[in-house]
C-alpha cells in the first residue's frame, strides 16, 4: 500500500493518518456474502456501516474507502474549517474589546502557524471517532482501496471481491473546478488544501460568495491576510434570506475585506509579484494580484472509477448518482446517501440520509415502512460571523407552493441578552401559514445562530405551534429568547376586538 501523505506530515497530520488510513493496514479476507457493502467512508458511509453493525444482529458489513476514513468533514471540512473559524474569532473579541471596557493591544498579533498546528492537533484527536480501529472493534470489515462495482453483486477492491446483498454508493463530493484559462497553470486552493497551509498569505482572493467563500474570507483576513472576495452575483449569500445575508455583507465590508460584486473571473496568469487575476465587472476589465487563490464555487460528485454504468446505476457528473425518494438508486439492491446524490450538502443531512439508508436497506421487506429523504426537516447554517442558520421554507417557496403566509421578524437590539452582549447585528424570522399559528420556516441570524435554529427545528417537525413556543419557558436573559418574543408576537395578533371582549367578561366573573 502506497504512503498517504497530508501536508505538513509533522506529529499531529501523522496521527491522523494513523487512525484514517494507517499504512501498515492489510485488507482482512471477504466473507462469502455481506448483507451491506459501503463505499465512501465519509459520513454518509461511516453512519450506515456503523449503525447496521452496531445493532448486535450479527449483520455483515463491509465499508471501503480509497483515501481517508472520515471523509471530507473530519479532514477537510468541518472540523478544520471551524478549528480556524474559532482562532479567527478571537481576533475579532479584541478588535470589539474597547466597547466592553477592556483595552487590547494597539496591534494584534496572530500567530498563523500556531493557528493551523491547534487545528491538526484537534482534528487528529477527534479523528479515532472515525478510524480504521474504531471501526474494526465495532465488527466492520474495513478495506482500504478503490472500489469497483462488478456482476453478479460483486464489488472489487484490489484482486479482492466482496459479494453483496445490498450496497451503498456514499463516495460524496469535491470541490468544483473553474475552467479559468490560466487557472490550474497558476495554482489553486480549495478546501481540500487550503488546511495544509502553515505561512499565511498576504494577499487572498477568494473565488465564490457562498458559505464556504464568506466563512474562509472572513476567518483569512481576520487572521490577517488581505482579502478579496469575488463573486458572480450582486449580493453574497444569495441563496439565502436577503435580510439575512445583508448583515453579513455589511460586516465583511465593515470588517475590511473588498468585495467585487458582479464579477467573472477571465483568466489567470504569473508573474514577478504574484498571481494575477483578469476579471469584468460592469463591462469593465480589471485585474488585481494576489499571492494565493481560493476557489470556493460548488462541488461535484465522486461518480468517476465505481464501474456504475455496469451495474445500471444512472448518474449526472455533475448532479451526482440519482436516486428516488427511498435513497435507492436504479439498481434496486444499491443505495446512495450523502453528497454523492443530495442537494443538501452538509453533515448532517448525511447523517440523516444514512439512517433512512440503514432502515430502507435492511428494515423494509417488499418496501413496507420505508422511510422518505423529503420528509426530514433540514436545518443548516452558514458560520459567518453573525452565523445563518435556516430551517424549512423561505418566503418565495411558500409562494411557488400557493400557500399564503405571514412573517414575524424580531430584530436583536430588542433582545436584552443581546444588547448586554454587544451582538445587536442580527434577529429571527419565523415564517407562519396565513391564519394558523403553523411554523413553515426560519432564519435566525446571530453569533451563536446555529445553537438556536434546533429549537425551531423541534418545533416544525414535531407539529407544534407558535402557541406552543410562546408557552415555552426561556432561560432570561438568553439570546434564544428572540423565539419566545417572536411566538409572542404570534399571540398578540389573535386579541380582535372579540377576544377581548370576552376577556372583559371573563376578567368581570373572575
Amino acid at each position: 500500500m502506497s504512503q498517504t501523505i497530508v501536508s505538513p506530515m509533522d506529529v499531529y497530520n501523522q496521527r491522523l493518518i494513523a487512525q484514517v488510513h494507517p499504512a501498515d493496514w492489510t485488507n482482512p479476507t471477504p466473507v462469502d456474502r455481506y448483507d451491506l457493502v459501503v463505499i465512501g467512508a465519509g459520513t454518509a458511509g461511516l453512519v450506515v456501516a456503523a449503525g447496521a453493525a452496531g445493532l448486535g444482529l450479527g449483520l455483515k458489513v463491509a465499508l471501503v474507502e480509497r483515501h481517508l476514513m472520515g471523509g471530507d468533514c473530519l479532514n477537510v471540512g468541518c472540523v478544520p474549517s471551524k478549528c480556524v473559524i474559532r482562532s479567527s474569532r478571537v481576533v475579532a473579541e479584541f478588535w470589539e474589546a474597547r466597547q466592553f471596557g477592556v483595552m487590547p493591544p494597539d496591534q494584534v498579533e496572530v500567530d498563523f502557524g500556531a493557528v493551523m498546528e491547534r487545528m491538526r492537533k484537534l482534528r487528529a484527536g477527534i479523528s479515532y471517532n472515525d478510524s480504521v480501529e474504531r471501526f474494526q472493534k465495532l465488527g466492520v470489515d474495513v478495506f482500504l482501496g478503490q472500489a469497483k462495482f462488478g456482476a453478479n453483486q460483486t464489488v472489487g477492491v484490489g484482486n479482492q471481491t466482496l459479494r453483496y446483498k445490498k450496497a451503498v454508493v456514499a463516495t460524496g463530493a469535491r470541490a468544483a473546478n473553474l475552467s479559468v484559462p490560466g487557472l490550474a497553470e497558476a495554482g489553486y486552493l480549495t478546501n481540500e488544501t487550503v488546511f495544509s497551509l502553515v505561512e499565511r498569505p498576504q494577499r487572498l482572493a477568494v473565488i465564490g460568495g457562498g458559505p464556504i467563500g464568506c466563512e474562509m474570507a472572513q476567518a483569512f483576513h481576520r487572521l490577517g491576510s488581505d482579502v478579496i472576495l469575488l463573486h458572480k452575483n450582486a449580493h453574497i449569500l444569495d441563496r439565502e434570506d436577503a435580510d439575512a445575508a445583508e448583515i453579513v455583507q455589511q460586516t465583511l465590508i465593515r470588517e475590511g475585506v473588498q468585495l467585487v460584486l458582479g464579477a467573472t473571473l477571465e483568466r489567470v496568469e504569473r508573474s514577478q509579484a504574484g498571481k494575477v487575476l483578469h476579471f469584468s465587472q460592469n463591462g469593465a476589465l480589471s485585474t488585481l494580484t494576489v499571492d494565493e487563490i481560493l476557489l470556493g464555487a460548488g462541488r461535484s460528485p465522486n461518480v468517476e472509477g465505481l464501474n456504475l454504468e455496469e451495474v445500471g446505476v444512472e448518474y449526472d457528473k455533475r448532479t451526482g448518482v440519482k436516486v428516488n425518494d427511498h435513497l435507492q438508486t436504479t439498481n434496486p439492491r444499491i443505495f446512495a446517501a450523502g453528497d454523492i446524490c443530495m442537494d443538501w450538502k452538509f453533515t448532517h443531512a448525511a447523517d440523516a440520509a444514512a439512517r433512512i439508508v440503514i432502515k430502507n436497506t435492511l428494515f423494509s421487506p417488499f418496501g413496507i415502512g420505508r422511510s422518505k429523504l423529503s420528509d426530514l426537516v433540514m436545518p443548516w447554517v452558514t458560520y459567518s460571523d453573525p452565523e445563518i442558520a435556516h430551517v424549512g421554507l423561505y418566503e418565495q417557496d411558500a409562494q411557488n407552493q400557493g400557500i399564503e403566509v405571514e412573517t414575524i421578524k424580531i430584530s436583536l437590539k430588542d433582545v436584552d441578552r443581546a444588547i448586554a452582549d454587544g451582538e445587536t447585528d442580527g434577529f429571527v424570522k419565523i415564517l407562519h401559514k396565513k391564519g394558523s399559528d403553523r411554523i413553515l420556516g426560519a432564519t435566525i441570524v446571530a453569533r451563536h445562530a446555529g445553537e438556536m435554529i434546533s429549537e425551531i427545528t423541534l418545533a416544525i417537525a414535531g407539529k407544534c405551534g407558535l402557541n406552543t413556543l410562546s408557552n415555552v419557558i426561556h432561560p432570561y436573559p438568553t439570546q434564544a429568547e428572540a423565539i419566545k418574543k417572536a411566538a409572542d408576537a404570534y399571540r398578540r395578533t389573535l386579541l380582535t376586538p372579540t377576544s377581548q371582549k370576552l376577556l372583559g367578561i371573563l376578567a368581570k366573573l373572575s
